[in-house]
């Protein structure tokens, strides 16, 4: 039987949207489905509007943890706040001590997508931060690796984000830079990785 599986995201700009879109797209490409999700943002309208963010897109549905816990896999979508989780996923994952106390979420499989400001914002340590999280609830992390990417992972002609720990962009200072092209084909890349590595397993 096939994955069922989700992308959960929450992003502030678009920055994270976009690679979760490629993400899909990659998904797709090897065969899988996946479904789009966005966490539930938690500052008020007078504040993302002071931050000048557009808000969220309401065609996108939100997730809740007993959403989550009916899927196989998931790839997961953070922008990075001083190298960990926004408030806003970690508002999510307080609210799942129903899946860690029962298990919820344990033997399912998860990856990992990020955003920063800069080179040096924390992609790698967001991600390992969230090494944490998973141990807990039992999820088995599934990297990008170097195996489906080399080519792309060693470029050093441009500035680009991800890493082994999965697909990532860099926004800039105050958002204003857009994945790039590169960034996007990492993002595909990772979906096509990540759908053939859950796809080994028997989800039956």
């Amino acid at each position: 039987m096939a994955p069922k599986i989700a992308i959960v995201f929450y992003s502030m700009y678009g920055h994270i949207k976009k690679l979760a879109e490629a993400e899909k797209k990659g998904i797709e490409e090897a065969g899988g489905k996946a479904d789009l999700y966005q966490v539930k943002e938690t500052l008020s309208s007078e504040v993302l509007g002071k931050m000048h963010a557009p808000g969220q897109d309401e065609s996108i549905p939100f997730i809740t943890p007993d959403k989550l816990e009916k899927y196989d896999a998931f790839l997961l979508g953070i922008p990075t706040r001083y190298g960990n989780f926004p408030a806003q996923w970690k508002t999510f994952w307080d609210q799942t001590g129903k899946q860690w106390s029962t298990g919820g979420f344990w033997g399912k499989y998860g990856g990992l997508f990020v955003s920063t400001a800069s080179q040096g914002g924390g992609q790698e340590s967001t991600c390992l931060a969230t090494m944490s999280t998973f141990a807990h609830h039992g999820i088995i992390y599934v990297p990008l690796g170097y195996h489906t990417a080399f080519g792309t992972m060693t470029i050093l002609t441009e500035a680009r984000g991800g890493s082994p720990w999965g697909a990532g962009t860099f926004a800039g200072n105050n958002g204003q830079r857009m994945p790039s092209k590169l960034e996007l084909e990492l993002a595909t890349t990772h979906g096509q990785s990540f759908y053939k590595a859950v796809s080994k397993v028997n989800f039956a």
